[in-house]
């Protein structure tokens, strides 16, 4: 079976979580954590980056620092994983959502600014399959409307919009590297800090409310507990994990690149033909290769098309199911507007098998796609 997903291996994982052992210290914010938060700000330009235990995590850092209260209103896309949207409502928050574009499956910003109310407090862009929402005009509707920004960039690890890294352009950004993304410690994320004004308030509920970061900087005496928080550092295992693919990030990058394009050229003869639609990238965004999908009819003609794969031994898989048809986005969420393409495009949309070291198996799955549409 050809699998969907097999988590990256760089060569050093092993290495490096040995000698974060030797090191007599595997808790957060060890030499791995650390040397992981650098690459991220050294790579985005953001003015801080700090490793968290998930994205969903890191998405709820974010919804604290920007001070959700029960009863605000955040208008975040439907087509997006459950994390994006739990975040703000354990904050008491409604979550207000918006259709999708049927080109990027990104929320559509010429919508946004009908979704907003006098309890509107944040917009919660995701960039899907790392390619970058409509940055500049979201920015402009959360100045005018003094709204924060959090990104959902949680499959944007090295994708840009007009040379910008995803996960830098708003308030804050937050990444995901967990073990189907395309740089992974098993479970594991970031939050990106745009103001470096908010980043000891960070630190300290990150750290349960403490000031031990300062502590360890030698900034205090002693630490003690100066705010509400929890706990959202990772162990320094996972970090030294990551750290081993961060290293060679570009390698991984121009692998998966290599598949992505493998894919799109060899499916330029079908989409030409109209038998089915391929990934829309446009020209301002550089994306990441996070993955390939293609879509088809319908949901019968999708169904059909897994299950003809699954029998040929290559496991594909469809996406979101949109989160304001689940009992929980009715119960805490409301649809502004129409859905007119969030649930028809989410039903015709499915994922080819990519990752790293992927090689010829790109040409087996290419092949066997073919032979679906012969048949």
């Amino acid at each position: 079976m050809i699998s969907f997903n097999v988590p990256p291996v760089t060569g050093k994982e092993i290495i490096y979580m040995q000698d974060a052992i030797s090191r007599n210290k595997i808790c957060g914010d060890g030499y791995y954590t650390k040397l992981c938060n650098k690459w991220i700000e050294d790579t985005t330009g953001i003015a801080k980056a700090l490793l968290t235990t998930s994205c969903t995590h890191a998405t709820e850092l974010a919804a604290i620092l920007c001070d959700i209260k029960p009863g605000d209103e955040v208008i975040m896309p439907s087509y997006t994983f459950v994390s994006t949207a739990d975040a703000f409502v354990l904050r008491g928050a409604k979550v207000v959502f918006v259709d999708i574009r049927p080109d990027t499956m990104n929320i559509d910003e010429k919508l946004i600014e009908n979704a907003i109310t006098d309890k509107t407090v944040a917009i919660v862009p995701v960039h899907y399959a790392g390619v970058s929402c409509e940055m500049d005009t979201i920015m402009e509707i959360a100045e005018k409307y003094n709204l924060k920004v959090v990104e959902d960039a949680a499959q944007g690890v090295m994708s840009k919009y007009k040379g910008k890294s995803l996960g830098t352009i708003g308030d804050y950004g937050c990444y995901s590297f967990h073990e189907t993304k395309n740089y992974s410690m098993g479970e594991g994320g970031a939050i990106l800090i745009r103001d470096a004004k908010d980043s000891d308030r960070a630190e300290i509920v990150r750290e349960k409310g403490t000031d031990r970061s300062r502590f360890l900087r030698g900034q205090v005496d002693k630490y003690t507990w100066v705010a509400a928080g929890s706990s959202y550092l990772p162990s320094d295992l996972n970090a030294a994990y990551l750290y081993a693919q961060l290293e060679v990030a570009q390698q991984v990058f121009d692998d998966r690149m290599n598949s992505w394009n493998k894919y799109n050229e060899a499916f330029k003869y079908l989409k030409d033909k109209g038998v089915i639609e391929t990934p829309f990238v446009p020209e301002e965004c550089e994306h990441n290769a996070h993955m390939y999908y293609i879509k088809l009819d319908n949901i019968e003609e999708r169904t059909k098309f897994i299950n003809y794969m699954k029998e040929n031994d290559i496991l594909t898989v469809f996406h979101y199911i949109p989160l304001h048809s689940a009992p929980a986005g009715r119960e805490y969420g409301v649809f502004a507007g129409e859905d007119k393409y969030t649930t028809k495009e989410s039903e015709r949309i499915v994922r080819l098998p990519l990752y790293y070291n992927m090689g010829e198996t790109v040409d087996e799955v290419i092949s066997k796609v073919y032979k679906y549409f012969e048949s």
